[in-house]
């Protein structure tokens, strides 16, 4: 069984029956995740830690608003956070609807506590890995604004892989200028590369979408 104890972690437990609620957070609490207990959905979007969690442990049926319809909230927002679901009412379709979504698991009750915290734990490094991504992203986005208009106009087909001779045909400047801007790049986007700089570009352009 993964260890999820010790991660700083902040797992939500939103569900609208009491002694569910506090048994899970007991459970999570034993392995040493601090956890938090709201009683719906709309509960977890007042709240003003929503932005810490880690993940969610969430009930798919609860009055007013929805697991499924909190999930799918949270779906269009930038860094949605990783969810696992638990339900009594569970069926195929919902379990589908909401693993499309990008639910970590669907979880009928009664289930095992090593099946929660396995896919809590699974949760967790998910939004680690998310956490650590975005810092990646925008450390390489505040050293690329650093970057002036000539040297962003000779970065993109430098990326592309064209030659340096070639870069200053296309910009109307000689070759020796064209070096002089790609050094200036590699040293400001700290690059040891050009594959290292190629990948660096390739995030933040995956980052700002299409």
């Amino acid at each position: 069984m993964s260890s999820p104890g010790s991660t700083g972690a902040l797992v939500f437990v939103v569900d609208d029956d009491a002694g569910v609620r506090e048994a899970v957070s007991s459970l999570l609490r034993s392995v040493g995740l601090d956890a938090l207990a709201l009683p719906s959905a709309q509960a977890f979007v007042e709240h003003e830690r929503r932005d810490d969690a880690g993940c969610l442990v969430l009930d798919v049926r609860m009055p007013g608003l929805s697991g499924l319809d909190l999930q799918h909230e949270l779906s269009r927002s930038a860094a949605p956070p990783p969810i696992v679901f638990i339900t009594g009412h569970g069926d195929i379709p919902m379990a589908v609807r909401a693993m499309k979504l990008g639910a970590v698991e669907f979880l009928p009750k009664p289930f095992r506590e090593h099946e929660l915290l396995d896919a809590v734990a699974s949760a967790i490094r998910q939004d680690e890995q998310r956490r650590s991504r975005r810092a990646t992203v925008l450390a390489i986005g505040a050293r690329f604004d650093t970057l002036t208009e000539r040297e962003r106009e000779v970065l993109d087909p430098i990326v592309a892989g064209k030659l340096n001779k070639q870069v200053g045909a296309s910009l109307g400047v000689s070759e020796q200028t064209v070096k002089v801007h790609r050094h200036n790049i590699m040293r400001k986007m700290a690059a040891s590369s050009l594959p290292d700089l190629v990948r660096m570009i390739e995030l933040l352009r995956a980052d700002a979408g299409p």
